[in-house]
């Protein structure tokens, strides 16, 4: 059996594979900037949470850290419709994402404020600060500096599991590419050039977090 490479047939659908990256990277960025404003506030309520709160975070990051990202996905876009909530596939992944990353993010943050040292929150508490003002004057400032290098590796682990979202009928750079494939039979072709888009997403969001990192939070990152 032989198979003859047609990378012109491949290529034609470059623009539309293009399109499918745009909406990989949206879909990443809107769920994983849900996902630190839950990640940070599970974080809060696991270290300075009543005993409720602690025990509700901790139940809500050990189910999702321990649960496999296609699982939740398939709870969020098949069970919601029995309790009356109707989702848009893109909506469902939106969700899914967000709460993936949150649970992850709040094991990061728990890590960064817990490194906190004792005596700054203690002059925090002197000065009457309220624990609104200390995650904003002295547990952020912080942990922006130590855990900026993790939080971006996760958002790039974030972008290739986003292809999830292709199972769902969500037309991202994966989703496009079983479109395509469906058509062309150019298989090799097809998920060759889908692996090097990604590739270069990749790379594009390491330079661009490692530029923010440095310029920003002044973490010396490695910039490709």
């Amino acid at each position: 059996m032989s198979y003859t490479l047609q990378w012109g047939v491949a290529f034609d659908y470059l623009p539309y594979f293009l399109g499918g990256a745009l909406v990989t990277l949206h879909l990443t960025f809107l769920g994983f900037l849900a996902g630190l404003i839950i990640g940070i506030t599970t974080a809060v309520a696991q270290v300075y949470g009543s005993p409720l709160m602690q025990r509700t975070a901790n139940i809500y990051v050990v189910f999702f850290t321990n649960t496999p990202s296609l699982v939740t996905a398939f709870f969020i876009f098949f069970g919601l419709p029995e309790f009356g909530i109707l989702l848009s596939p893109y909506l469902c992944i939106l969700i899914n994402l967000a709460l993936n990353a949150g649970a992850f993010l709040a094991d990061v943050f728990r890590s960064g404020i817990q490194s906190v040292k004792t005596t700054e929150m203690e002059a925090a508490e002197i000065m009457g600060f309220s624990l609104f003002q200390k995650v904003q004057y002295v547990i952020a400032p912080h942990i922006a500096k130590t855990l900026y290098p993790p939080i971006s590796n996760l958002y790039i682990i974030f972008i290739l599991g986003s292809a999830l979202a292709s199972i769902f009928g969500v037309e991202e750079l994966t989703g496009r590419a079983f479109n395509v494939d469906s058509e062309t039979f150019r298989s090799i072709e097809i998920y060759t050039i889908a692996a090097t888009i990604y590739v270069l997403m990749t790379f594009a969001a390491s330079f661009a977090l490692a530029l923010v990192g440095r310029y920003v939070f002044r973490v010396k990152a490695r910039m490709f």
